[in-house]
């Protein structure tokens, strides 16, 4: 009796901690100035989620994503930028210079949140999320390059994983918000 009440409670505590994140929504992220931000805070609005940098060939794609950010950015969509130094150390920067070179160059309104990893041992508890199948059950991932876009629906459920080089105003990305 003894030992199955230690495996229960063994169980339930690693379920809580392993599994304990079902959702998009779950997470807590600091955001670029230094603030918590419950992702809870998006529920029921569509959200892209992309590693950025700013010292890479894609960088120019923040344009595109303020575009995106301008004209559906609201009530039922979002976009959150998580800058990353993880390819080539293509993003050096501390989070002030990212947010100041974001907004100096591409006026970015949309949410930015803290540097972060995005792979590795150091991997970001969201991004483990986003890229494990078994926490996500949408399946494994593996994020290629900076601007790798992950579509999280209105449930906090992955969607669609779009490659760094597709614009965020690819009719692929465009129909998925709108519809």
């Amino acid at each position: 009796m003894k030992l199955t009440i230690a495996f229960l409670t063994f169980f339930l505590m690693l379920n809580m901690t392993t599994f304990g994140q079902d959702s998009f929504y779950d997470f807590e992220v600091t955001t670029i100035e230094g603030e918590p931000f419950k992702l809870a805070e998006l529920k029921g609005k569509k959200v892209m989620v992309v590693n950025v940098a700013s010292k890479c060939g894609l960088t120019p794609q923040y344009e595109q994503l303020q575009k995106v950010y301008d004209m559906y950015g609201g009530e039922d969509f979002t976009i959150i930028g998580f800058p990353a130094n993880n390819f080539l150390s293509q993003e050096p920067g501390s989070n002030e210079e990212i947010q100041g070179f974001c907004q100096k160059n591409y006026g970015v309104t949309f949410l930015m949140m803290s540097k972060i990893s995005v792979k590795g041992d150091d991997i970001h508890p969201l991004y483990e999320w986003l890229t494990s199948g078994s926490l996500n059950n949408f399946g494994d991932s593996k994020v290629k390059w900076n601007f790798q876009k992950y579509l999280i629906n209105r449930n906090g459920e992955i969607e669609k994983v779009i490659p760094p080089k597709t614009l965020p105003d690819d009719k692929e990305v465009i129909d998925w918000i709108i519809n």
